[in-house]
């Protein structure tokens, strides 16, 4: 079974954890009059806390899930997208686990490759470690802690270049393949502000675009 996957994360709006970011960003070190400080924490600092805040969307003890992209096989792309991660999770995890059962029924096998775009560092990681916060338990085919050489996944990024300094973007290797691009008016650093506007269909449209995208992606790389 193949199952292509990709999700969509945001950052913090925790309260507590945003302060302990700002108390952690100060001055630099080469200001020490007072007044300059004092203009620096007025004009400078809320830009820097946002950046800090902005980047937990990457960190899975802080950020959280708010869409799941999924498709199994040749299948149409599904995603589940909506402001409740424990809602994301669950039915992601259940279409998952109802797609597992069908194919081992027909199949008398439980061999599952995930595909996905930075999938062995990024999602998978990601997903376990808001699945531990929530009390859920993975996908039994699901790896917890891949290597990206793993027969179990198929990472594209790594695929087309292992080399961490020459990985790629999924839509710079979508150009390069000649494979339509999910990127458009929509891409990840715009999901927040969707989300934040509760546009939770054009977030699920973008996810599953880049589903589709990096099966397309991966399928003519394990052809060559």
């Amino acid at each position: 079974m193949l199952l292509t996957l990709d999700i969509e994360t945001i950052p913090t709006d925790d309260p507590e954890i945003i302060a302990e970011i700002a108390a952690g960003i100060t001055h630099p070190k080469n200001m020490s009059k007072a007044d300059t400080i004092a203009k620096w924490e007025a004009e400078d600092k809320p830009a820097a806390v946002a950046e800090a805040v902005a980047r937990t969307s990457f960190d899975g003890g802080a950020g959280r899930i708010v869409c799941i992209g999924m498709a199994v096989d040749d299948g149409p792309a599904w995603s589940v997208c909506r402001s409740s991660e424990f809602e994301v999770l669950t039915e992601a995890f259940g279409f998952i686990m109802d797609s597992l059962r069908d194919f081992k029924g027909g199949h008398g096998s439980e061999s599952v490759t995930v595909v996905g775009h930075n999938v062995a560092d990024f999602d998978l990681r990601f997903l376990w470690q808001r699945a531990v916060v929530h009390g859920l338990r993975l996908p039994s085919c699901l790896p917890r802690s891949p290597k990206p050489w793993d027969k179990t996944v198929g990472d594209t990024m790594v695929m087309w270049n292992p080399n961490r300094e020459k990985r790629v973007s999924l839509d710079r290797l979508c150009k390069i393949l000649g494979v339509p691009t999910s990127k458009g008016d929509m891409d990840g650093s715009k999901v927040a502000e969707a989300a934040a506007a509760e546009e939770w269909d054009k977030i699920a449209r973008y996810c599953e675009a880049d589903v589709i995208a990096t099966r397309a992606c991966y399928l003519k790389m394990a052809a060559a």
